[in-house]
């Protein structure tokens, strides 16, 4: 039986952390589905289309691996995707609350999927998308936190 699972964020951008956790996330399922949320009560740095095709261009070598947009119940768009696992990551201990609320509830709305925790590699474990952003729009060096192409893309738009 073919496992799949999604990794749902909004991804504004995309960082080597992300990056990290698809790509240990491949040698556990046989798909790996990325899952850029529209999330309009945020304001994203990145349009949803922007958001999904610099995620699709950094893990296109990766195996298993697809990218997509979703703007339904996250239970939803899995069962749609004929998924039975939801990946979430954990930089700190500060996520776990918050996460595992989460977690709680997506269970109670579908208890068929199941949600699995990861943690990123340490050289990654402080990095959010949100320092990233801020980072390059004060004109500072993102290179070591994300893919050269959402580099140019920060630059392009933060600048």
């Amino acid at each position: 039986m073919k496992i799949s699972a999604v990794y749902p964020g909004t991804f504004d951008p995309i960082t080597k952390g992300h990056m990290d956790l698809v790509e240990r996330a491949t040698r556990l399922f046989d798909k790996v589905i990325v899952a850029v949320a529209a999330n309009p009560s945020k304001q994203p740095a990145f349009t949803e289309d922007e958001r999904v095709s610099l995620a699709s261009e950094v893990l296109a070598d990766m195996e298993g691996v697809e990218v997509c947009s979703f703007d339904s119940l996250l239970v939803d768009f899995v069962r749609e995707r004929d998924a039975r696992v939801i990946l979430r990551g954990l930089r700190a201990v500060s996520d776990f609350e918050y996460e595992f609320q989460l977690a709680g509830m997506n269970r109670h709305l579908e208890p068929k999927i199941e949600t699995l925790f990861l943690t990123p590699a340490e050289q990654y474990s402080y990095i959010s998308s949100s320092l990233v952003r801020e980072i390059s729009t004060l004109g500072g060096d993102v290179s070591h936190f994300v893919h050269p192409a959402v580099e140019a893309a920060l630059n392009r738009r933060m600048r």
